[in-house]
């Protein structure tokens, strides 16, 4: 055999796995392969592989017996829709996926390309966790991983893909990473599998219900996207980049786009009557460009929005209460939940936002023990140190602390707005005047109606907030869209300069 010969052998060794069986045993699963998950989610012939000879070196354990070219993890480059891309697939057929040293030398190789580079790194995680025959330096290797997930963040978008396990010390490389999809019925996470809680804690418990795609999707917060599909997944990946830089260097991709909409019917959209419900997904889809929302954590703490959008072909990502569930008040989930997309968006330079309708935090027992505060305190945070263009619009109640709390005038807000319908008040106008207008009340109840009208009339308004200058513009709501794009417009060239400092103590 000559050199070509033996060059092409290996190749095509290299394409194998661990062989056909375990092939036909990954898609008796409903699962894809890591090749061919690759091959669905880059652009057509794009892929370019790194390391497909790369092997183990591990004697122990009859292991010298189990050696497969790549080691269990495909890793390269590629494009998606034309932009390049930097990506690892975990090959459960070869040693069910599990991390070795050098199994982790090649992924630390292609993230530290992506990080030098400024590309969007993306993960497709398929795991039994540690390699066990290569003990501490299996160890050495995840440790390697979450090093350059934390140096990675806020320079590249880092994006995980959980299409099968992810268990143990695994799961921590996708909790540092911006955006987690999940697949219905096929993911996994969790740190410890339902037999070690069995026998640990006595307790029955199957995949799904311990860490399935419905679990931290909708109670931990974990996932930011739950697919029926590996193929939807894909496709939301997809789309997910479409609005995001390559790196925190560089500009969202733009699209060309104009419409001059006719937003009257937005007049009669909001109920002036605070304390009834509407959509807020109906003011949010007339303002921005048609079907260019793009939600996150959609199924996760309900009572606020946060997504992806088109404004006139730019990116912007928004922040928004929901007046149909617990009347929009923010609590412990919605508060971090908030933080966490605000840093994002700051980070890669990409404008929030804000449409308010928010009567407080929400109270009770059980907020207060779950750290209402503190988890209110990072999005406060979050909003105070966020320097990209932040536009707010106030559509009605905006009460108390959570005034504050959403984007206000006061963290160096660029544009605030507030419709017709807003109240920006300390509280509504039925607690406050129970408090100060007590004594008067008490003796002659039929004055309450009259004194919490004239309350109304001079505090729950917009425009003792725009007299002071913390409403740049009272507007009506079909002004909205447009006085949005001129904000965006006015702040292209923003820049601002903070005080040097190592980085500041969020309140974690």
């Amino acid at each position: 055999m000559n050199k070509l010969e033996h060059l092409q052998k290996l190749k095509l060794k290299s394409l194998e796995g661990s062989g056909q069986n375990a092939i036909e045993k990954q898609h008796s699963k409903g699962k894809l392969t890591a090749r061919e998950r690759i091959e669905k989610l880059l652009d057509k012939n794009s892929f370019v592989e790194f390391d497909k000879f790369a092997q183990h070196h591990c004697n122990n354990f009859d292991m010298d017996k189990k050696i497969f070219l790549g080691d269990g993890v495909i890793t390269g480059l590629g494009k998606i829709d034309g932009r390049q891309v930097y990506i690892y697939a975990h090959d459960f057929t070869v040693l069910g996926g599990s991390l070795g040293i050098t199994f982790a030398q090649k992924i630390c190789k292609i993230m530290d390309l992506a990080i030098k580079n400024g590309k969007p790194l993306i993960a497709l995680n398929d795991s039994g966790g540690a390699r066990i025959q290569e003990g501490i330096i299996s160890l050495a290797g995840y440790s390697e991983i979450f090093y350059k997930n934390t140096k990675a963040s806020g320079i590249i978008p880092q994006i995980s893909a959980i299409l099968g396990s992810c268990a143990g010390g695994s799961v921590y490389s996708p909790a540092l990473t911006d955006f987690t999809f999940m697949v219905d019925e096929i993911s996994h996470m969790f740190v410890t599998g339902p037999d070690v809680v069995k026998t640990v804690m006595a307790e029955e418990v199957s995949f799904d219900e311990l860490g399935g795609a419905k679990v931290h999707g909708k109670i931990s917060g974990v996932s930011h996207f739950i697919s029926k599909t590996e193929d939807e997944c894909f496709f939301q990946i997809r789309k997910l980049l479409t609005y995001l830089p390559s790196n925190n260097l560089e500009d969202s991709p733009e699209i060309d786009y104009f419409e001059n909409k006719d937003l009257s019917y937005l007049n009669e959209i909001v109920p002036e009557n605070p304390a009834k419900p509407y959509n807020m997904y109906d003011v949010i889809n007339a303002v921005i460009d048609n079907d260019s929302f793009f939600e996150v954590h959609a199924d996760y703490a309900k009572n606020l929005i946060v997504g992806f959008a088109r404004l006139n072909g730019k990116s912007i990502g928004i922040v928004a209460n929901q007046p149909n569930t617990i009347a929009g008040c923010l609590d412990s989930k919605s508060s971090v939940k908030g933080a966490r997309f605000v840093r994002f968006c700051d980070a890669f330079n990409i404008p929030i936002i804000t449409f308010v309708d928010v009567p407080g935090f929400l109270p009770g027992k059980e907020q207060e023990h779950n750290g209402i505060i503190i988890h209110g305190a990072k999005l406060i945070y979050a909003y105070a140190e966020a320097t990209v263009p932040k536009l707010t619009v106030i559509t009605r109640k905006a009460y108390g602390g959570a005034y504050c709390v959403m984007s206000c005038k006061h963290f160096e807000g660029d544009l605030n707005l507030a419709w017709h319908t807003a109240e920006i008040a300390v509280m509504g106008a039925e607690g406050a005047v129970n408090i100060i207008f007590r004594k008067e009340i008490e003796k002659d109840p039929s004055k309450k109606d009259e004194i919490i009208q004239n309350y109304k009339e001079k505090f729950a308004n917009p425009y003792v907030a725009a007299e002071y200058g913390y409403i740049d513009d009272v507007i009506e709501p079909s002004e909205t869209r447009i006085r949005l794009i001129q904000g965006i417009e006015m702040t292209r060239t923003k820049r601002m300069d903070k005080p040097k400092r190592k980085h500041g103590n969020i309140p974690l």
